[in-house]
C-alpha cells in the first residue's frame, strides 16, 4: 500500500510539472533544410496551431496533422509521418530533415 501511495504521489507531481510548462508557438512558416537526408515532403511549409493540434500544410497543398505530445516533442500523421524534436528555433525530424522557422 506505502508503495501504491508514492507511485500516486510521484506521479501527481510529475503531471502538475507538465500541466505548467506552456506549449510552444509553432504557428508560422518553415523552411526545410536537408540535415542531414534530403527534402522529399516540400520546401515550404506552413503551420497553424491551436493548443496541441497543429495542421501543417506544404507549397504543394499537401496537408496533415499534428499533435504537441510535449513541450519539446511533436508528432505528424499523414501524409508527413514522422516524429519531431523541438528546438532552436525549428524542428527536427524523425525523417532526417529540419524544419527552421521564417
Amino acid at each position: 500500500m506505502r508503495n501504491l501511495l508514492l507511485a500516486a504521489a510521484l506521479c501527481l507531481v510529475a503531471c502538475q510539472a507538465q500541466a505548467q510548462t506552456p506549449a510552444p508557438n509553432l504557428s508560422g512558416n518553415y523552411r526545410c533544410e536537408p540535415q542531414p537526408d534530403t527534402c522529399k515532403s516540400g520546401q515550404n511549409f506552413t503551420l497553424a496551431q491551436s493548443g496541441n493540434s497543429i495542421d501543417l500544410k506544404n507549397e504543394r497543398g499537401e496537408q496533415g496533422h499534428a499533435n504537441l505530445t510535449s513541450p519539446t516533442t511533436i508528432s505528424a500523421g499523414a501524409p508527413f509521418n514522422m516524429l519531431g524534436v523541438i528546438r532552436d528555433g525549428g524542428i527536427d525530424w524523425s525523417n532526417g530533415t529540419r524544419w527552421r522557422k521564417q
